[in-house]
């Protein structure tokens, strides 16, 4: 293990629906003061995952002095647009009302995801005043706390849920499609259910169709080549793939997205989640 602060592991649940309780693993570094605190979301196609994939790239932010904090949410079919992007929402809120205890503040919480997660990483921070995805109230007596945040980071995100749906249609209709990705549709569908809810919670269409939004600083990590993340739409109104597309109208937008390209063998390397730890120690 890389050397850094040394740091402890709380579990605990956050947020019920029903009988189904969410799980928060707190990464929690020994350091003196408040440390930056990011909010990690796990992929698995809107569908499948949890917060177990945060592992690797979580410890290696605590031993930068960040407090990591990997969530569940609802999935699938449970937590169909706009469940999930409101337990994200309420995630936010939550941390930052209780940024004290959690050895933070409420101004130094950012998000990060991978691959669905990066979208919706993304997509909560763009419409971080959205009241549809504030709708889950925080307990009685908390700290008031809204759902902007500081900054974020996406490992190869789902940032267009509409064309990358197309594309794995495209890809199976002609038989070219990887036969790992052969799934992947079905599982999307499931959350989105109609290319109405896909077009709604759609960053790069958010930003095309020049809707308000809160622009934090971001960082795009890909690994390449990337046949999921790092494609041509053919519908799209500017000759790029999808990653060079969305920076183009974040910035254009007024916000500020840096690329930064990995090798596909590096995507679940120490040194992309040091990628992560340094932009957000930079952007604290």
């Amino acid at each position: 293990m890389a050397s850094g602060y040394p740091f402890s592991i709380e579990d605990r649940a956050y947020l019920h629906h029903g009988g189904q309780a969410l799980a928060m693993r707190i990464f929690r570094p020994e350091v003196t003061g408040p440390s930056p605190a990011v909010i990690d979301l796990h992929g698995g196609a809107w569908s499948q995952g949890s917060l177990e994939e945060c592992r690797a790239r979580d410890e290696v932010l605590a031993r930068h002095g960040i407090v990591a904090i990997a969530i569940d949410f609802r999935q699938g079919s449970d937590g169909a647009y706009p469940r999930a992007v409101q337990d994200v929402n309420y995630a936010v809120r939550w941390v930052k009302a209780n940024a004290s205890r959690l050895g933070t503040r409420p101004d130094w919480v950012s998000l990060m995801g991978q691959s669905s997660g990066g979208h919706l990483a993304m997509l909560c921070a763009m419409r971080s005043a959205d009241s549809r995805y504030a709708a889950i109230p925080l307990p009685e007596g908390s700290n008031p706390a809204d759902a902007a945040v500081r900054s974020v980071c996406m490992t190869w995100p789902v940032i267009n849920p509409l064309s990358r749906l197309r594309h794995l249609e495209r890809h199976a209709a002609a038989g070219t499609i990887p036969a790992q990705y052969a799934g992947i549709a079905a599982r999307q569908t499931s959350f989105w259910e109609h290319e109405a809810n896909m077009r709604d919670g759609n960053p790069m269409l958010i930003l095309e169709r020049g809707e308000p939004v809160s622009l934090p600083p971001a960082l795009w990590i890909q690994g390449r080549p990337d046949f999921m993340h790092d494609y041509r739409d053919p519908d799209s109104p500017i000759d790029a793939n999808e990653p060079e597309r969305f920076a183009a109208n974040y910035r254009a937008a007024g916000g500020a997205l840096t690329i930064a390209d990995i090798g596909p063998d590096e995507r679940d390397a120490e040194t992309t989640h040091e990628l992560a730890a340094r932009f957000f120690l930079e952007k604290h």
